[in-house]
């Protein structure tokens, strides 16, 4: 019993991948700029310029 509980704290311990390796560092870094190059162009179009800038302008507007 005793061999089988420090087999299993030791692989416990050492054992496992911990992390990420440098291929899915790249892997997610390329899909956070794609997700950051995709939000971009959907807060840069008109038809959300403008309604972010009718927002504003209404929440300037509230009286205090």
């Amino acid at each position: 019993m005793w061999k089988w509980m420090r087999e299993r704290a030791s692989g416990a311990a050492g054992g496992g991948d911990a992390g990420m390796t440098t291929s899915e560092y790249a892997m997610g870094t390329i899909a956070a700029c794609a997700f950051a190059s995709v939000l971009y162009k959907v807060v840069t179009s008109d038809m959300v310029s403008s309604a972010l800038e009718a927002v504003v302008g209404r929440a300037l507007d509230v009286p205090f």
